[in-house]
């Protein structure tokens, strides 16, 4: 009797031993239950959070597409002080708004491939180095290597250019001038085409001086003393001709792009309300223009013409 009850009390205990083990694990269980589901949260939501902030900094907004012919697009901006303190003294060349403009409507596509040709023709007579080559219509400047050669004299490159060739600009420029009096509310007579006006050639080849780093942001008034209006004659089309080498207006909210299309005229006021970089060319080639003006008379400079190879 004794025995039984000493195997019936071992039972008893082992019982509640297995009893309180098992209540031990299922406890365990519940609690690691909720920090498992905790767990998967947080990874959830991490990656949510990562998913969210990666798409709130591409604040890239596309302002004018390749594949859109744009009879004219702007967007006005407020001027920077800056820019506005200067040009304010200069009657007439005040704009009635400080923006950026784009049209496919200004010069023809005709027009645009005779610069093209004349572009590449005179470039492969130097070209830099590096990624980056510019051909300066006023100074004579031609990249070559790591340097610039004036092809003004130089007696190897004389007579490079032809007075039909420059005639061909006159007419491009003469246009431009008109279409910036009529969307900034400026007089034509009071705008001067201003130095430098160039052919720039961009490829994805390395950088080689820092000529050739054309995708920093910049303000055209700081780099160019002389400038007041910009204006940007694309010669090539993104996404066809190149990939890569947006232009690229930096706005506090959303950064704007401008996709180059043959033919295609950007205009903006040059202060800081415009600041702006080119994104890196990864292949094929990238052709443009700059012809620039200013409101200044001391910097204004004469159509180019074949009397450069005599001066």
């Amino acid at each position: 009797m004794t025995e039984l009850r000493r195997r019936t009390k071992k039972s008893i205990s082992n019982e509640k031993t297995d009893n309180d083990s098992i209540n031990t694990k299922e406890k365990s269980k519940l609690s690691n239950l909720p920090l498992r589901v905790l767990s998967r949260v947080v990874v959830i939501f991490s990656l949510l959070t990562i998913v969210y902030f990666s798409s709130k900094n591409d604040k890239t907004i596309t302002f004018a597409r390749q594949s859109d012919i744009l009879a004219g697009k702007g967007q006005i901006i407020d001027c920077s002080e800056k820019y506005i303190k200067e040009i304010d003294k200069y009657e007439g060349c005040f704009p009635k708004e400080c923006k950026r403009f784009v049209t496919d409507k200004v010069i023809s596509e005709s027009e645009s491939l005779e610069l093209l040709q004349i572009a590449k023709k005179r470039l492969k007579y130097g070209r830099s180095s590096g990624g980056a080559s510019i051909l300066d219509l006023h100074s004579g400047a031609l990249s070559k290597g790591q340097h610039f050669v004036n092809i003004y004299k130089r007696d190897d490159m004389k007579n490079l250019f032809t007075e039909t060739d420059f005639n061909v600009f006159k007419v491009v420029k003469e246009k431009i001038k008109y279409a910036i009096a009529h969307h900034f509310g400026v007089l034509p007579s009071k705008i001067y085409l201003t130095h430098p006006t160039f052919f720039s050639e961009i490829n994805p080849k390395n950088a080689v001086t820092i000529h050739d780093e054309y995708w920093h942001a910049h303000v055209d008034k700081e780099t160019y003393k002389s400038f007041h209006y910009t204006t940007l004659l694309y010669l090539s089309n993104y996404n066809k001709d190149f990939e890569g080498g947006r232009f690229v207006f930096v706005d506090e909210k959303h950064n704007k792009t401008v996709e180059p299309r043959l033919a295609r005229l950007s205009i903006f006021t040059s202060g800081a309300e415009n600041l702006h970089y080119v994104e890196k060319v990864t292949s094929g080639t990238r052709y443009a223009m700059t012809i620039s003006f200013t409101c200044d008379k001391n910097y204004a400079i004469e159509d180019p013409s074949t009397k450069k190879y005599t001066n």
